[in-house]
C-alpha cells in the first residue's frame, strides 16, 4: 500500500511537468517522439521524479529489511554521511541526502535514486573505524551521484511511459491510462530494487563509484585509503563470495587493483584518524 500511494505521487510529478512544460509553449511533439519512434525514448528522468521512485524503492526494501531504532546511531551515520556527500560531484539533490540503519545482519549497503542511502547493522560491524565507513557510504554516493539506480530501469518501460504521458488520453488522466501508468512504474522500482538486492551493479559501475568515492574521501579530510583496507580484509578473509554486500558489490582483486591504481596522493593527519576512531568506537560499539 505504502508504494503504491507513492506510485501516484511519481505519476503525478511526471503528469506535472508536462503540463508545465506545455504551459511555458512546448508542445507534446517537442518533448516526446512520436508513438512510432517511441522506441528511441524522449527524454530523461527528471531530478524530481528520480527522487519520488527512490521513496519508492526505499519503501520497498523497508519492507524486507526493518528500520534499526537507534537515533543517536542513525544521526551518527547521517554526521558521516553528509560530510562525504557534501564533497562529492552531486553534494545536493531534490530531495537531499538521508541515511538510515537497517535493522540486518548482512554486510550490505544500498543507494536508492535521488539520495536515500541505507547501511545495514552488519555493515557497521564489519567496518573498523570511521573512516571506513566513511569509505562505503562515499561508494554509495558514487552510484547516486552516476544516477546508477536510475539506469536499472529498463528502457522499454520508460519507451512506454512516456509514449503515454505524451498522448492526449493521458493529458485528460483517463484510468486506463493511470492504470498503465502505475504498472509500468511498480515494474521499473521492482527492476531497481531487484538490482540492488539480488543482481548488483555492472564491473564498470562498481569501479567508477569506488573511484569517484576516493576523490570525496580525499575532499572531505577523511583516509581514502579505508576503502582499499576494507576491501583488502573482504578478499583476505575470504569473504569475498559471500552474499549482501559481497555478492552485489563483489570484493575481487580486479576490483582491490582498480582502487589502488585510483588512489589520490593526499597527506593523511593520522591524530586526525585516531580521533574519528575513538568516536566510532564511542558511537557504533
Amino acid at each position: 500500500m505504502i508504494k503504491r500511494a507513492i506510485l501516484m505521487v511519481i505519476i503525478s510529478a511526471v503528469l506535472g511537468s508536462c503540463a508545465t512544460m506545455e504551459k511555458s509553449g512546448i508542445s507534446p511533439d517537442m518533448i516526446f517522439a512520436t508513438v512510432g519512434a517511441a522506441s528511441k525514448a524522449a527524454r530523461s528522468i527528471s531530478e524530481d521524479e528520480e527522487y519520488y521512485i527512490g521513496r519508492a524503492v526505499a519503501a520497498s526494501l523497508i519492507s524486507q529489511f526493518r528500520l534499526l531504532e537507534n537515533k543517536e546511531l542513525t544521526d551518527y551515520v547521517n554526521h558521516v554521511g553528509q560530510a562525504v556527500a557534501l564533497h562529492s560531484d552531486k553534494p545536493q539533490t531534490y530531495g537531499g541526502y538521508h541515511f538510515a540503519i537497517l535493522d540486518s545482519s548482512e554486510i550490505n549497503a544500498f543507494a536508492c535514486p535521488g539520495g536515500m542511502i541505507f547501511i545495514t547493522r552488519g555493515m557497521l560491524n564489519a567496518v573498523r573505524n570511521e573512516d571506513e565507513l566513511a569509505a562505503v557510504l562515499a561508494h554509495e554516493v558514487g552510484h547516486i551521484s552516476h544516477r546508477d539506480g536510475i539506469s536499472a530501469i529498463k528502457k522499454a518501460r520508460w519507451t512506454e511511459a512516456v509514449t503515454i504521458i505524451g498522448s492526449k488520453a493521458a493529458r485528460e488522466y483517463g484510468s486506463k491510462e493511470l492504470s498503465s501508468l502505475v504498472n509500468i512504474f511498480e515494474g521499473s522500482i521492482d527492476d531497481i530494487v531487484k538490482t540492488l538486492v539480488v543482481n548488483g551493479y555492472g564491473q564498470s559501475q562498481e569501479y567508477d563509484a569506488d573511484k569517484a568515492a576516493l576523490g570525496y574521501l580525499a575532499k572531505a579530510g577523511y583516509n581514502p585509503g579505508a576503502l582499499k583496507d576494507f576491501i583488502g580484509r573482504l578478499i583476505t578473509k575470504g569473504r569475498a563470495t559471500e552474499g549482501g554486500l559481497l555478492k552485489t558489490h563483489p570484493a575481487t582483486s580486479d576490483r582491490l587493483k582498480e582502487v589502488e591504481n585510483n588512489m589520490p596522493s593526499v597527506n593523511i593527519d593520522q591524530s586526525s584518524v585516531q580521533l574519528r576512531a575513538k568516536r566510532f568506537l564511542s558511537s557504533v560499539r
